[in-house]
């Protein structure tokens, strides 16, 4: 699959993004601005990547960015559901000592739900 497909739905006040194919330099930007958007208007963000099947650097940038983003913003991030080989990349450049990550969705909205949780933010270790 070389196209990225997007869906977002909101549960427990979290803005939940489920993306389904190749996050690659052709679709960065168009996920940059995704993540941004929903990050903007004030919800956690959940990225949920079981269906990511590959992720070049400018991916990694996009969810770098949306991080980085999200911590000015003050509303939380995380992946959730990590394919194996995306989670392979992360670990390669260390990320995933920054990215907060849950094996799935529901574990994520544990974190940020609206059932008095606040957003998590991983401790500067």
């Amino acid at each position: 699959m070389s196209g990225l497909e997007c869906s977002i739905v909101v549960e427990s006040d979290c803005c939940v993004v489920r993306l389904r194919g190749d996050l690659v330099l052709d679709h960065s930007s168009s996920t940059r601005k995704l993540l941004f958007d929903c990050i903007s208007e004030g919800r956690p963000l959940i990225a949920e990547m079981s269906m990511v099947d590959y992720i070049d650097s400018s991916g990694v940038a996009s969810l770098v960015e949306a991080y980085h983003w999200s911590l000015r913003q003050g509303t939380g991030f995380c992946l959730a559901a990590v394919s194996p080989g995306v989670f392979l990349v992360l670990e390669l450049v260390r990320l995933n000592r920054v990215f907060p990550m849950y094996l799935t969705v529901g574990e994520g909205l544990q974190k940020f739900g609206t059932n008095g949780k606040t957003p998590f933010f991983p401790s500067a270790e």
